[in-house]
């Protein structure tokens, strides 16, 4: 019931930033437009993608939240970091594309009205600001937000370069500055798109989760009481705060009072140690010649 009525409210706050965004993007285009500046249209082509991760992350949360069925045995887990994937990679074709334009800039140079890019990037600022405090704790926990985050936390410090920028060409009349902004933009974007590219592409293909060791996991169990050996260890992430485990271990023979005892002792650690609740153990009870980790036998 706890987490229906979070997912609930998280999806209100990504709804209502998503309907902030995506009517800030329409100011900050016609004013880039107004202004010919091409960091304030890099910066409305972030917000942009802004929008598209919001309403991802919308989706995304609400697919979470919907119970698993006969198809979908483990549930929706991974709508959310399919959703941060494509975020990330949004973010780097966005780059890409500022880096083009800013050369065509710096080829040849544009007077910009200053006075707009200020104007337009402060309340652009506030915008950020305001969605990002609105999806913070959430960031902590789930990649999905977290991408989220991490676009409104880029955009909030375009909107920054953007003012110091305003303020350096009228300060200046140097037109080079404005494409220079855009650069550093597109480096920022990179920059907060690789990290999440890297972290959903591992949960994607199954890798170990973030920050857990697999010998740590393997001595772990091998101490367990009873446990003789511990191989066909895998360990994958269902989501980014959901992790799954599978394994064989190898036990003495004895009866299967005693077999359930161990298995309680081994999801305890598991549960405990390493926040894996969901784990399936294969009992062998016998010595596997194929093991290439043998514990030693109390």
């Amino acid at each position: 019931m706890h987490t229906h009525a979070h997912n609930r409210l998280t999806g209100r706050k990504l709804a209502i930033s998503l309907w902030v965004t995506a009517a800030f993007i329409v100011i900050e285009f016609a004013a880039g437009i107004r202004a010919d500046s091409l960091a304030l249209l890099s910066d409305a082509g972030h917000n942009f993608t802004d929008a598209l991760a919001l309403g991802l992350a919308w989706l995304a949360v609400w697919l979470q939240a919907r119970p698993p069925d006969e198809s979908k045995t483990f549930g929706y887990h991974r709508a959310g970091v399919l959703a941060a994937f494509v975020n990330a990679l949004t973010l780097v074709v966005l780059a890409l594309f500022i880096f083009y334009e800013s050369y065509e800039r710096f080829a040849a140079p544009r007077v910009v009205q200053e006075d707009i890019m200020i104007a337009v990037a402060a309340a652009g600022l506030v915008v950020n600001v305001v969605v990002m405090i609105a999806l913070h704790a959430d960031s902590k926990r789930d990649l999905n937000i977290r991408g989220a985050f991490m676009h409104m936390l880029g955009d909030a410090l375009s909107s920054l370069g953007i003012i110091a920028g305003g303020f350096a060409i009228a300060a200046t009349g140097l037109p080079w500055i404005d494409p220079l902004l855009s650069v550093l933009i597109a480096v920022l974007i990179l920059w907060s798109g690789w990290g999440i590219v890297r972290e959903s592409l591992n949960i994607l293909l199954e890798g170990l989760p973030r920050g857990m060791i697999r010998d740590e996991v393997h001595s772990s169990l091998c101490g367990v009481e009873g446990v003789i050996d511990v191989h066909d260890l895998h360990i994958w992430s269902l989501s980014s705060h959901s992790h799954a485990l599978s394994c064989h271990a190898v036990i003495a023979d004895r009866p299967l009072s005693s077999s359930a005892a161990i298995l309680e002792r081994i999801n305890h650690v598991l549960e405990t140690r390493f926040d894996i609740h969901h784990a399936t153990v294969q009992f062998e009870h016998r010595r596997c010649e194929r093991s290439e980790e043998i514990c030693s036998e109390r």
